[in-house]
């Protein structure tokens, strides 16, 4: 059976609905994003954890390519 955090279509589900999600204006993500690179000022810890779980999904999507990239994921 396949590990959770190795499916793709899985990780892929996640990142549109999780990783972007609410849609509007901008995704969730992105604007926690530019916050962050606008200096974080007035980032509470709230905004810290609701930045980490919207970006879960995505730094599993880059893991899984980089292990396609090295060779060293296993379908």
């Amino acid at each position: 059976m396949k590990s959770f955090i190795n499916d793709w279509k899985t990780i892929a589900l996640l990142c549109l609905t999780l990783g972007l999600a609410p849609f509007q204006p901008e995704p969730h993500l992105w604007g926690k994003l530019k916050w962050v690179a606008g200096g974080a000022v007035g980032m509470q810890p709230m905004d810290w954890f609701d930045l980490v779980f919207h970006g879960f999904p995505w730094l599993l999507l880059i893991r899984l390519l980089i292990l396609k990239t090295m060779g060293r994921f296993k379908a």
